[in-house]
């Protein structure tokens, strides 16, 4: 079996968790804090948060921004609905914004006839790991005083010109979910530069209190209160430590993916019936997934059945978040359709060879001449 994504572990992830487990000190601690400063100061914001996925971190930045009930948010359809989901915990109203053909992401273009006296904040989605316009979209919010939190849950270690992904807005989203560039099994980070954000979104990851850890350096006892609801979404020091592990490896696991994504881009070349990933000028694309569009005239879904019987694993794209019955969308969102529709995610991980690409190449195009 070829799959669709493997992560990429070597012993430093077993002596990091040694250390922690050797500690005593498993819960949220140390070496969640560790992580956090080393994210950071990777990406260059004054401040993360780690917790414990990504939805989280959407969840908790909304929050923080004050986003609650009669709000509306703008959101890119094409997405996981996690997205969208985390607008709805607010009790606020997620309104889809089409997005473009060629990259995937939120088409800055039709974003302010969206905007309404309602409308609080946009999340762009930087897709599968390449930035959305973020300088349209700045000015955009800019212009309509609206909050921006990017759901960088694919693009950790992407950048759009000389920014990183996640840091250009006022709150960033990673996920560190096992198919995600660099991966702590699951897990979260919220970054921002303001400090008044970050306090709140600590405050309210570790249900609208100080943390065990701060707490122990405390010379007196102190007894919580709790005057707000808060959540319990913080990270172990357990998965903090794979994740400190595994940031070394980021700029590694970033380089070899890109040089595989050459490579699926020269073997498709050839393929009149799959149109490989467009990628914009002035963007680091890290490529979480390498996501290809199937001519219309092909039924993806049974492509993707077909190569799983030649040992190949492959998978839709993501999703079209307006179509979802738990939002009752009245929002129209073509060209997101259609790439939920035609897109299939190919293999694409840091100890995948050349050699399989021909494989799966091959078997791509055997598997189209059984289907017709």
């Amino acid at each position: 079996m070829i799959p669709l994504c493997r992560p990429y572990f070597d012993s430093e992830e077993l002596y990091e968790i040694k250390e922690v487990l050797d500690s005593g000190w498993v819960s949220q601690g140390p070496k969640v804090r560790e992580f956090e400063n080393k994210v950071a100061d990777y990406v260059g914001a004054k401040y993360a948060i780690a917790v414990t996925n990504c939805t989280a971190s959407l969840h908790l930045a909304l929050l923080s921004l004050g986003i609650s009930m009669g709000d509306e948010v703008l959101v890119a359809d094409y997405t996981f609905p996690a997205t969208g989901h985390s607008v709805l915990y607010c009790g606020a109203k997620p309104i889809f914004v089409d997005v473009n053909l060629d990259t995937y992401n939120i088409d800055s273009d039709k974003i302010e006839e969206k905007i309404t006296e309602r409308t609080k904040a946009i999340i762009p989605v930087h897709t599968f790991g390449q930035p959305a316009e973020m300088d349209k979209i700045m000015k955009i919010a800019h212009d309509y005083n609206l909050k921006i939190v990017e759901d960088a849950a694919c693009a950790l270690g992407a950048k759009y010109k000389t920014e990183y992904a996640g840091t250009i807005g006022n709150i960033g989203c990673y996920s560190f979910h096992a198919r995600k560039g660099i991966t702590t099994g699951e897990g979260g980070m919220v970054v921002t530069s303001d400090k008044t954000l970050a306090e709140k979104i600590r405050y309210l990851s570790v249900f609208g209190m100080k943390s065990a850890w701060d707490r122990e350096k405390d010379q007196i006892l102190s007894i919580p209160e709790f005057s707000d609801i808060g959540y319990n979404y913080k990270m172990s020091d357990i998965t903090a430590a794979i994740g400190v592990a595994q940031l070394k490896k980021i700029d590694m696991i970033i380089e070899r993916k890109k040089k595989l994504a050459k490579y699926w881009d020269e073997r498709l070349e050839d393929i009149d019936f799959i149109s490989k990933p467009y990628v914009q000028k002035d963007v680091r694309h890290i490529y979480q997934s390498y996501v290809a569009l199937i001519d219309k005239n092909i039924n993806r879904n049974k492509l993707i059945s077909k190569l799983m019987k030649h040992g190949i694993q492959t998978q839709i794209g993501t999703y079209a978040s307006h179509i979802q019955p738990v939002y009752a969308s009245q929002d129209k969102c073509p060209n997101s359709l259609d790439i939920f529709n035609r897109s299939i995610a190919l293999p694409l991980y840091y100890e995948l060879k050349e050699e399989d690409i021909d494989f799966v190449t091959k078997s791509i195009k055997i598997s189209v001449s059984e289907l017709k």
